[in-house]
């Protein structure tokens, strides 16, 4: 009696053993795997400036440029006291195609389009007030805040390395890097016959960057979730150098962006 109770539980024990591995609909079996995910992303810059980057900038006659130089013509902005970059927020959606290299190593590539806006604050000293005649002042703005839109399409590729599985829970460490290309509508970048002042700050249209994250794979019955943080860093400058009173005091611009995704395959 004892004998057949114990090879019943034996039994029930194996047989439950490899009904929980099956979860996940044996996905990580498949040689190709495929799944979409969503993700919300905290966007922000790395300022570096230039050596005169404090300098105040005068319009230049006829023309849409900026100077330096006093006698040039009108003040548009006064001496800058701070450059800055806060944290602004976006989502993302796409797609994930996983390819199995062995047991503990995957190829990932995860093509998502992302809405992020990203911001960078301008803090200036106090101008008086100039007199420009016909009863008409020109007053200047002591805090600017200019804002990049940006829709991107973007295609991470990465080496995914993943723990052994326990039960229905793996770690994994991801790191690779990312092509992103801005597909915005030009009307959002065109600020041709703007006053100074209203010049728009804008970025290079495509960009690598290298990033690195850390996630699970938490297994169901018929499918697998993995939430995911990861940490992305623009390789080089990213900044449109144009002739502009904000683009003219920053020497390179890089992005930073930290994104959670969750993932369904």
């Amino acid at each position: 009696m004892i004998k057949k109770l114990s090879l019943i539980l034996s039994l029930f024990i194996v047989s439950s053993t490899a009904f929980a591995q099956n979860w996940g609909g044996g996905i990580d079996d498949e040689d190709w795997s495929f799944g979409f995910n969503f993700q919300y992303i905290s966007a922000e810059y790395k300022i570096l400036k230039k050596q005169n980057w404090q300098s105040p900038f005068y319009e230049l006659p006829n023309s849409f440029g900026v100077s330096y130089d006093p006698s040039s013509g009108t003040q548009v902005t006064g001496a800058i006291n701070s450059i800055s970059s806060k944290p602004s927020q976006g989502f993302g959606l796409g797609f994930v195609m996983n390819r199995r290299i062995s047991e503990n190593f995957d190829l990932r590539a995860t093509p998502s389009l992302i809405f992020s806006d990203r911001i960078v604050s301008y803090e200036y000293e106090l101008v008086p007030s100039i007199d420009l005649g016909n009863g008409q002042m020109k007053n200047f703005q002591t805090l600017v805040d200019k804002k990049v839109q940006a829709t991107m399409f973007e295609f991470p590729l990465g080496i995914k390395v993943k723990s052994n599985r326990l039960n229905n829970f793996r770690a994994y460490w991801l790191g690779g890097a990312k092509y992103s290309i801005d597909i915005a509508s030009k009307k959002k970048t065109f600020d041709e016959g703007e006053a100074a002042i209203n010049k728009l700050l804008k970025n290079q249209r495509n960009y690598l960057s290298y990033e690195t994250g850390i996630g699970f794979d938490l297994y169901f019955e018929y499918f697998k979730m993995s939430p995911e943080i990861k940490l992305s860093y623009s390789m080089n400058d990213i900044l449109q150098h144009d002739d502009t009173a904000f683009a003219n005091p920053i020497d390179k611009l890089k992005l930073r962006q930290l994104t959670f995704s969750l993932i369904f395959q």
